[in-house]
């Protein structure tokens, strides 16, 4: 029998899990560790941000549904690996630290035949001073962060209501953070709820990102195919925001948040202060602070993980410049190369490089935003992570299934507002995720596959897909043939 421990229990451990234990059945293991006892959908929880979702609309229970799959639970935060074992045994193992409310704290050694890294994000708010909601701003990462911001943000129409101007700002928290396209749906849903209520005048809504140019959510931009022209989401972007009178300033890294104002510096050097009423920043991410030891203890962290403690995997982590980073430099199986039997899908994996042309100030401050691995690529990734181990169990010698950024498509809908007949959402696919320049010279991707539109069509196929996703990750009839 085989045993495969996975940790996390996000889009990309949830599904490895799931598949590995389709795959396995009764007669191999699957355990997953998680700090956390419930699935969340996270890209509703902008929804639950402008109350139009609850909490537990976007949130399950996982040991209802892994016992009824017969996948062990640990509610438990991953704390060292040791791959090699120790002086008592031979085998890999984990120390893990229950979080359950019962064991709390007690440590546990959990061995493994194959482990699965899918620990996702740490929400790095103490990277930037003052930043996160126990501090000076909101966040809607979490489903807790999200039905906090939305407390807050119902006292701030109430004081529009009374005639007072409110000033709302939301965008990326840090000079190098990710997730831009969450803070962008936040935004265009917070514009919407206000525009519904009639207080338009009463709002001045401002848009701070670290972006170079609007739309380039981590991607260094992209062209869509858009009613047979070739469009920049730079226009794409540029058009709803102007469409819901938001102003936006970009190419803005933040580096302090007090009560009421955002410190940043621009890409040209300059010291700049906004200040706001309602601010939703998202932070920079990092890895969860795993440590790693060989077997006589010495400590391996910085061989297998990078320095934003994101883990090593079969990308070509040679430096190099910008310009000559290729596709074929990431990574297509998300394997430790120090050791086989370690996979790191989704956000744990450490990117090779930016896709968005990395910038910096005459100050020497990184102003560009890193690249984003959520969704879609992520349950694409822990999906073929789990065929390949499922495999390799029962004897194969290669990895049959690959899922390179570089070669894989994305489709993103993005949420402009929660109506049903006057809601908006912007549909937007795009192929390879990461530019090939070489293959694709002129544009980078394939237009054939870059698409977008808008309307209120998109607002339908996201909201479908919210019970689509639930319906696949709670396990039910024929979950397996939703794709990722």
């Amino acid at each position: 029998m085989a045993k495969v421990v996975v940790l996390g229990a996000g889009v990309a451990g949830h599904t490895a899990a799931s598949f590995l234990k389709k795959k396995l059945g009764k007669h191999h293991e699957v355990v997953v560790v998680t700090p956390n006892s419930y699935y969340q959908w996270i890209p509703s929880n902008i929804w639950v941000g402008v109350g139009q979702m609850t909490i537990d609309d976007v949130r399950f229970e996982l040991k209802k549904v892994y016992n009824r799959w017969g996948i062990i639970l640990k509610q438990a935060k991953a704390v060292e690996i040791h791959p090699e074992g120790d002086g008592e045994t031979e085998k890999g193992y984990v120390t893990i630290e229950y979080t359950d409310g019962v064991r709390n704290g007690e440590i546990e050694k959990v061995d493994y035949d194959y482990l699965v890294n899918a620990t996702g994000p740490k929400l790095n708010f103490e990277a930037t001073e003052g930043l996160g909601p126990d501090k000076n701003s909101f966040s809607v990462c979490t489903y807790s962060h999200a039905a906090h911001a939305w407390e807050n943000l119902q006292e701030i129409f109430k004081k529009m209501q009374a005639g007072q101007k409110q000033r709302i700002l939301i965008g990326t928290g840090h000079a190098m953070a990710t997730c831009q396209g969450a803070a962008f749906e936040y935004i265009l849903n917070v514009a919407y709820e206000i525009k519904k209520r009639g207080l338009t005048e009463m709002a001045q809504i401002t848009w701070l990102s670290n972006e170079y140019e609007l739309g380039d959510f981590g991607m260094g931009g992209a062209f869509i195919n858009r009613g047979g022209y070739s469009t920049p989401t730079k226009i794409f972007t540029e058009s709803i925001m102007a469409e819901y009178g938001i102003n936006w300033v970009r190419r803005a890294g933040v580096y302090k948040v007090e009560p009421g104002k955002a410190y940043y510096e621009t890409l040209a050097g300059e010291e700049r202060i906004q200040e706001f009423d309602f601010a939703m920043l998202i932070p920079s991410f990092s890895g969860v602070g795993l440590t790693a030891f060989d077997k006589a203890g010495t400590d391996i962290t910085d061989q297998m993980f990078a320095p934003n403690k994101f883990m090593k995997v079969d990308a070509n982590y040679t430096a190099k410049a910008f310009e000559d980073w290729k596709a074929e430099d990431w990574p297509s199986i998300y394997q430790n190369p120090l050791f086989k039997n370690i996979y790191a899908p989704g956000i744990a994996f450490a990117p090779p490089h930016p896709i968005s042309k990395p910038m910096t100030s005459p100050n020497g401050r990184q102003i560009f935003p890193t690249p984003p691995r959520t969704g879609m690529p992520s349950g694409v990734m822990g999906k073929i992570v789990a065929l390949n181990i499922a495999e390799k169990i029962q004897g194969a010698t290669e990895h049959r299934h690959k899922a390179s950024m570089s070669k894989m498509g994305a489709a993103c809908i993005v949420s402009a507002g929660f109506g049903s007949f006057d809601g908006l959402g912007a549909s937007m696919t795009l192929f390879p995720v990461v530019p090939d320049w070489e293959k694709y010279p002129e544009w980078g991707r394939d237009m054939n596959y870059s698409v977008g539109e808008a309307g209120l069509a998109g607002h339908w196929i996201k909201v479908i897909l919210h019970y689509l996703f639930f319906h696949k990750a709670k396990g039910y009839p024929f979950w397996w043939l939703i794709p990722e």
